[in-house]
């Protein structure tokens, strides 16, 4: 069984409470800059084993009485079609699933903020969008010379020339589709317009990573710097923190070059300087509820292998640079493991090596590893699900789930009419075609009951699998790698 180190329950009631207290000490009013995933943050849940996937989401309904959410979008991301790289759609699509999904929890969206604006084509488009369906949309604009000319930004040529954000709830969380949306710049430009109207407002920061309170160079904080390697994010000791009080805090490279002018920008809109270092700022208790450091010591070295595999796919595909991969050896060498230390590596290779074709493995939540192999019917992906859902249900391997004489019929489907070349089923076809077998097959029923089972299984693939392929694990929340190469030598991949 998987172990857990982390207190999920006392995270939720820790951390509700430290941003009630943040509200309270500047009044009654805080602007809360969210940093990373609202919804299905799997990183901090892989590393933090105990973590759940929407503990951010549950924390934020204690508050729901006091809470609005606004969202930020760059103009120029609209324009550019910007994606998502985990969830491939446009940023702007995702402000829409974003609404969607904090209404249907019951939390308040209150507006949408359009930032970088220049009147491009595009964010005007996204803008009449969002109004015609009821939401209230306002404008932020290019400030020169950001973040250095203090005296433009502090005025009425600055943020003064922002839209002001019409807010009624006395926790306001800027929250973005993604990095490089302005949300840092939202919440102080609101306060600028708070200030003028003489409301007390206060400004503060939720990351989840960098743990301010673990060494700089704890496996979970490395696992945060593998994470970030294209944003070139770097932990380092707060010196501002150190000097402050003479305690050793961990936070990033971004957050403590910023801090001068942040605070600098504070001090003329308050008047005074309401933080001495970038982890005052923040309110994550992430770190006191680690209860086994050795359980999230180990999640966190097998994050980094995998985002290893992760990024080494990418640069394969044209879509990450290989200094990022060499950054991903160097955080390895630090924590001295090796891609081999994951456990399902050796095995889909061995696999691959015996039967001359490209294979599969997954490793348990007990620890026990399956294989699935290339066959005339079966891409290895689809065998890998068949063979460990027998497993997990007690079924023989020679049981058939699916009859070949119902795996035909979609093989020609596939070739014949739907202009495919592999006959092979993928992932989602096999998971298809043993849902209509349970209807009246008890076996296969019985192996369809143990998909649940499968989430937080780790799984490895000899080449880089196909988008449908991968789409599948990660709906069945198994946490899948490749080996950085095709299955094939053509320069097209669907």
């Amino acid at each position: 069984m998987t172990r857990i180190g982390f207190d999920n329950d006392k995270y939720i009631s820790m951390q509700s409470q430290k941003i009630l207290d943040r509200i309270s000490y500047f009044g009654g009013k805080l602007y809360l800059e969210f940093g990373g995933k609202l919804f299905d943050d799997y990183h901090a849940s892989r590393v933090l084993p105990g973590f759940k996937p929407d503990s951010k989401v549950k924390m934020l309904m204690q508050l729901k009485d006091q809470a609005e959410i606004v969202i930020t979008i760059n103009a120029d991301d609209i324009e550019k079609s910007k994606r998502r790289g985990d969830l491939g759609i446009t940023y702007d699509l995702d402000v829409l699933r974003l609404i969607d999904a904090f209404r249907e929890i019951g939390l308040y969206v209150g507006s949408v903020v359009i930032t970088h604006y220049r009147s491009q084509f595009a964010a005007d488009q996204f803008q009449k969008r969002l109004l015609n369906l009821g939401i209230k949309v306002y404008r932020h604009y290019p400030i020169p010379d950001y973040p250095s000319n203090i005296s433009l930004i502090v005025s009425d040529e600055g943020f003064g020339k922002n839209d002001y954000i019409e807010t009624t709830r006395s926790l306001v969380i800027i929250t973005a589709p993604g990095p490089g949306s302005g949300k840092m710049a939202v919440c102080l430009s609101q306060l600028y317009h708070e200030s003028k109207r003489k409301v007390q407002a206060g400004y503060a920061k939720f990351e989840t990573f960098p743990i301010w309170n673990l060494p700089l160079k704890h496996p979970v904080n490395l696992a945060y710097e593998a994470a970030t390697t294209d944003l070139n994010d770097v932990n380092m000791i707060d010196p501002f923190h150190l000097e402050a009080y003479g305690i050793t805090s961990v936070n990033y490279n971004r957050d403590i070059e910023i801090f001068p002018v942040l605070n600098a920008i504070l001090e003329k809109i308050e008047g005074k300087k309401p933080y001495k270092s970038p982890t005052d700022m923040g309110v994550n208790m992430a770190g006191f509820c680690i209860t086994d450091d050795d359980v999230v010591c180990n999640a966190s070295k097998q994050e980094v292998i995998r985002r290893y595999y992760s990024t080494y796919c990418s640069h394969r595909q044209g879509l990450a640079e290989k200094a990022e991969v060499y950054r991903l050896e160097l955080l390895m060498k630090q924590l001295g493991i090796s891609p081999k230390d994951r456990p399902t590596v050796d095995a889909a290779l061995k696999r691959a090596e015996s039967t001359g074709a490209p294979a599969v493995a997954i490793q348990l939540n007990d620890g026990r590893i399956i294989t699935g192999k290339t066959t005339s019917l079966l891409g290895a992906s689809a065998a890998l699900l068949l063979n460990a859902l027998k497993e997990l249900g007690g079924i023989h391997h020679d049981i058939h789930l699916i009859s070949p004489i119902v795996i035909e019929p979609i093989q020609k489907l596939k070739v014949k009419h739907m202009g495919n070349r592999n006959p092979r089923l993928h992932t989602d076809e096999i998971l298809i075609a043993l849902s209509i077998c349970a209807a009246t097959n008890p076996t296969a029923a019985l192996a369809m009951e143990q998909l649940p089972k499968l989430r937080g299984c780790e799984a490895h693939s000899t080449v880089i699998l196909s988008r449908v392929d991968e789409n599948i694990f990660h709906k069945l929340g198994v946490n899948v790698t490749c080996e950085p190469q095709y299955q094939s030598k053509k320069l097209y991949h669907k």
